[in-house]
């Protein structure tokens, strides 16, 4: 039988030597004879044709030699194929490992690269979106230090030659009466061609026109997709229904369709007349009231570096023009693609995650390489054979890495499986940093990617062992040896390569997770158990601008209300102010002035947050006076005007002195108000040191919108509804919402630091019990060759616990390779998360790691003693699989 199937393998071979040669031979007469037409004069074409017509019937092959070689080619590329699906047939345990071993690693890498393609290189879904740019001003680094800008500063940038279009942006929350419950809203107030610069048609109904942005004219809103489904139910009758709001109708003329939102996600839209605030006249004729966005439209013409020289000496001319506006050096304006700008403080984060997922695939590649070097040795008798018939080393490498292709290509779509199971979690870690979140889906270029990743993951675990074969066959034909020498040093270079690679995941993992232990140990200064958060808003249409005691029936109002939630049942304490700690949105410091202590002409103001509080304010927190008084009922609008400072700030302006009796104001020549307490350093932020900050009375600085913070003993479910009845026994105009206990605030706040240790570590997890099962699939496959060694060294007299000790000797060798050389890698990756910007501020300067140096000792003593015992457990199993063996039984076997 095996003499009749070599004469048939053999005959085959040479058939396909001889179709090769005839081809060749054919195509150079076909050649000649074509150089021989076009000198005749004949055309290209017509030379070809009849050069074909002269030898096609003579060789008995088609008029076109590369379609015959195609097709050779496809033919024998389905006979690799249907050969290496038998092949792993006859292998299922091996082939199932393998691609759920291919399935985790391209699976991580396809989510990953998800999460990149939908928020870093997808197209903005604007027209020209690549024209799109945010501008930016201020002092040094106009990026970092942007004040915003004014109206009147929003009419000199329209004046750049390169902008075909600037438009403006602010947010606004105001209250939307006319359905059942009073509902408060975050408003986008904007130019009246806002939707049009950035190139968004709406879904329903239209958008601005110049004439809603026209003094007087009917008040108009647009409504954001998010809101129009969420409180709307995506009802497209809506466009047309009017809703009071500022104590004029409003009538919706518009739904946007589900595209990011920047600078921010809103509920509606108005034209920038329609704001109460914007259209005042502080805001038109004042330079120093800069609450805009500016986004602008590059002209088609024009380069992104013109544009920047463009509005940066626009920002020259003003400062010159009014000086006493401006400062008189550093002040610069700079154009941020709208692209960069939407994912400016999440980049760092995804590539680094990215990279981490890489990681993880190169430790399959090379955990599958060794799987399938040791099943190359099983396989060298047939490889040998084969190779004996005649079968060239190119086509059974070709036949090796088809059956390598095979395996990655349904690792690849098993892994694009469980990826499409992470999208959820992607999605909600992602839209913490970006309004491009709900972009991230999985899509052609996704799928182009894991195809992609297959491939060159199928190659480069396939051609390993392929090229590690040795090409002389005459030992396996003669004994029937399946011993490889080549592989034996490539197999343990791959190991060291795993644990190299493993190590510097752990510490990565191991860094972040202490990191965000350090976080969540810190002490924010102030208690969090059984306080309930909540935000209510005034109406802006009772307490007009213009009336003569405002700001007095203003105070009254938030004391009557306040009165009201101390007077529900199971309330123990109610605490009042402009914001609350652990809040994401944390005021901008200010400039203050100290009495005595003028400034210089020009030098930049001391920097100060300015924060509201009612008189319980401090206890409700738990927040300790540390010298002082808190602030009482009588200091309302009649009565001095008073300050509460915190230590930082007391340090900071008065290192010497007590603070108490000085007195302070806020730029712009405001009032100046007395400090008369001392309050203890908080964390507004849990990863963010304590620092200057100013509280001020709401008695004697109102506002229309106030956070709430309830310290009780009854559930909050319950304690919700009193609230709602209290609302609405003091004002049935009153919106309360956003309740949320200051737990699960803190508990948000931690969430995307959670989300990214978790990802890091659950990489760093795969790549552990990949490098394990590695070890320990390598020492069992050399236990396996040197079991005849092993027999007589314990024939010769070797105990049985040395047989053990060597044979975990030589594992331990090449994990402590390993980890020497990923030890320089660890630290130069320590660096890079060390440096890599982790807020949902980009210019807040917190990085990924936090407390941590890229050098703690714990951690990579930590992940090293961990990575030593794995290995060790690893090595156990096959060395006492070794000591076991009887040598008189092995012996006689061989």
């Amino acid at each position: 039988m095996f003499r009749h199937l070599s004469i048939r393998l053999s005959s085959l071979f040479a058939r396909e030597r001889q179709e090769r040669e005839l081809d060749a031979e054919l195509r150079y007469h076909v050649d000649m004879l074509v150089e021989q037409n076009l000198r005749q004069g004949m055309a290209p074409d017509a030379a070809r044709r009849e050069a074909l017509r002269v030898f096609g019937p003579v060789a008995g092959v088609k008029d076109d030699v590369r379609d015959k070689w195609l097709s050779r080619f496809v033919e024998v590329a389905a006979q690799d194929v249907r050969y290496g699906v038998r092949s792993l047939r006859r292998n299922p345990g091996f082939a199932l490992v393998v691609i759920i071993t291919m399935a985790l690693g391209i699976g991580a890498n396809t989510a990953i690269f998800s999460v990149v393609n939908g928020v870093l290189l997808r197209p903005l879904p604007y027209k020209d979106g690549d024209k799109l740019v945010v501008l930016h001003q201020g002092q040094g680094d106009p990026v970092a230090n942007d004040i915003g800008f004014s109206p009147k500063e929003m009419d000199d940038y329209r004046q750049a030659r390169s902008l075909s279009d600037v438009v403006e942006f602010h947010n606004m929350f105001f209250n939307l009466l006319g359905r059942a419950e009073p509902e408060r809203v975050s408003t986008g107030v904007v130019s009246a061609n806002y939707f049009d610069v950035i190139g968004v048609k709406p879904l329903h109904g239209r958008t601005f026109v110049a004439a809603d942005d026209a003094p007087g004219a009917p008040a108009v809103l647009v409504l954001s997709n998010k809101y129009w489904e969420r409180s709307f139910g995506g009802d497209p009758g809506v466009v047309g229904q009017t809703f009071r709001m500022n104590d004029k109708p409003h009538t919706v003329i518009g739904v946007m369709p589900p595209v990011p939102q920047y600078p921010l996600d809103v509920d509606v839209y108005m034209p920038s007349s329609a704001c109460p605030f914007r259209s005042s006249k502080r805001a038109i004729e004042t330079r120093n009231f800069r609450l805009l966005t500016a986004f602008a439209r590059v002209r088609p013409d024009v380069t992104l570096a013109k544009s920047r020289a463009d509005i940066n000496l626009v920002a020259s001319q003003i400062q010159s023009s009014y000086k006493d506006d401006y400062p008189r050096e550093g002040f610069r304006a700079a154009a941020v693609p709208l692209k960069t700008d939407l994912t400016s403080n999440f980049t760092s984060t995804l590539w680094i995650l990215l990279g981490t997922a890489g990681f993880v695939l190169l430790i399959v590649c090379a955990s599958i390489a060794n799987l399938l070097l040791a099943r190359m040795v099983r396989r060298e008798r047939e490889m040998s054979v084969r190779a004996a018939l005649g079968a060239t080393r190119s086509r059974l490498l070709r036949q090796l890495l088809t059956e390598s292709l095979i395996l990655a290509v349904s690792g690849g779509v098993l892994g694009l499986v469980l990826s499409a199971f992470s999208l959820t979690l992607l999605v909600s870690f992602a839209e913490r940093f970006t309004p491009r979140a709900h972009e991230i889906s999985i899509d052609f270029t996704v799928l182009f990617f894991t195809l992609g990743v297959s491939i060159v993951t199928g190659l480069v675990f396939g051609s390993i062992p392929a090229f590690a074969r040795r090409s002389d066959v005459a030992p396996s034909l003669r004994d029937g040896s399946r011993t490889t020498h080549a592989s034996q040093p490539i197999r343990s270079a791959l190991i060291v390569a795993q644990v190299s690679a493993s190590f510097m995941l752990l510490i990565a993992a191991g860094l972040t997770l202490r990191s965000l232990m350090q976080v969540q140990n810190i002490n924010p200064g102030f208690k969090t158990e059984n306080l309930l958060t909540l935000r209510a808003d005034m109406s802006f249409d009772k307490f007009p601008l213009a009336a003569p005691d405002r700001r007095a029936r203003m105070s009254a109002y938030w004391t009557e209300f306040e009165d009201k939630l101390k007077a529900i049942p199971g309330v123990i304490a109610v605490g009042g102010g402009g914001t609350f700690p652990l809040n994401e949105n944390d005021p901008f410091p200010q400039g203050i002035e100290r009495e005595f202590h003028p400034l210089p002409p020009d030098a930049t103001p001391p920097q100060v947050s300015f924060r509201f509080a009612t008189p319980d304010y401090f206890s409700t927190f738990g927040q300790p006076l540390v010298t002082g008084r808190a602030f009482t009922a009588a200091d309302g609008l009649d009565a001095p005007l008073v300050a509460i400072v915190n230590q930082c700030a007391a340090k900071q302006f008065w290192p010497t002195e007590d603070p108490i009796g000085k007195r302070i104001r806020g730029a712009a020549n405001r009032p100046w108000v007395t400090i008369v307490g001392v309050a203890a350093d908080i964390r507004q932020q849990l990863d963010r040191t304590p620092t200057e900050e100013l509280y001020l009375p709401i008695k004697q600085n109102p506002l229309l919108g106030t956070t709430w913070v309830i310290h009780s003993r009854v559930p909050v479910e319950q304690l919700q509804h009193g609230i709602r009845e209290a609302a609405r026994a003091h004002d049935p105009e009153l919106p309360v919402g956003n309740f949320r206990t200051l737990n699960e605030v803190r508990s948000t706040a931690l969430a995307p630091r959670r989300v990214v240790v978790a990802l890091i570590g659950v990489f760093g997890l795969l790549a552990l019990v990949i490098t394990a099962a590695g070890i320990a699939g390598v020492i069992a496959f050399s236990v396996n060759q040197r079991t005849h060694e092993f027999c007589i060294r314990m024939a010769l007299g070797a105990r049985r616990a040395g047989v053990l000790a060597l044979v975990v000797r030589e594992g331990l060798i090449l994990v402590t390779l390993g980890l020497v050389i990923g030890f320089a890698g660890a630290v130069v990756l320590a660096r890079v998360l060390g440096s890599v910007i982790f807020a949902q501020q980009p210019t807040s300067g917190l990085t990924l790691l936090f407390n941590v140096t890229v050098t703690d000792s714990p951690t990579y003593l930590g992940v090293a003693a961990v990575l030593v015992l794995v290995a060790l457990f690893a090595c156990l199993m096959p060395a006492r699989r070794a000591a076991s063996v009887d040598p008189m039984i092995a012996l006689r076997a061989q």
